[in-house]
């Protein structure tokens, strides 16, 4: 494992018990009842999207790995599934506060569009670079 992989994948490691955390932190906020139901959705989505995001991420980064796409590319892929699970589930948690639901969905959305490309890529990288 070498440089851009092997530094997001560290990243993506210690990630991980944050998200563990949130998940101690939701089942307050669901015995709390402090938040309306919809407030309780979307924290919901947003710590689910974060863990399987980040599982998703590792799985990519073994899989960039791989792939014959020079270092340059590897960054790239690297930044967008780091700034895609960052934003895909963090557009949930906009949605918690009162009247950022579009902006929230809109950063869910680019965080999709992220992610897609650094697969897409990378699935691009495993078939045809190298």
């Amino acid at each position: 494992m070498e440089g851009p992989i092997k530094l997001f994948t560290v990243i993506a490691l210690v990630s991980l018990p944050t998200v563990m955390y949130g998940g101690y932190a939701l089942m307050g906020v669901l015995r709390d009842k402090k938040l309306t139901e919809h407030q309780r959705a979307m924290f919901r989505a947003g710590h689910a999207h974060a863990g399987v995001l980040l599982v998703l991420a590792l799985v990519a980064l073994q899989i960039l790995g791989q792939t014959g796409l020079p270092d340059a590319a590897r960054w790239v892929v690297c930044f967008l599934l780091l700034f895609g699970v960052l934003a895909q589930s963090g557009g949930f948690f906009l949605h918690l506060a009162p009247g950022k639901g579009k902006l929230g969905g809109r950063v869910t959305g680019a965080g999709a569009v992220l992610l897609g490309a650094a697969i897409l890529t990378t699935a691009y990288g495993l078939a045809f670079a190298g």
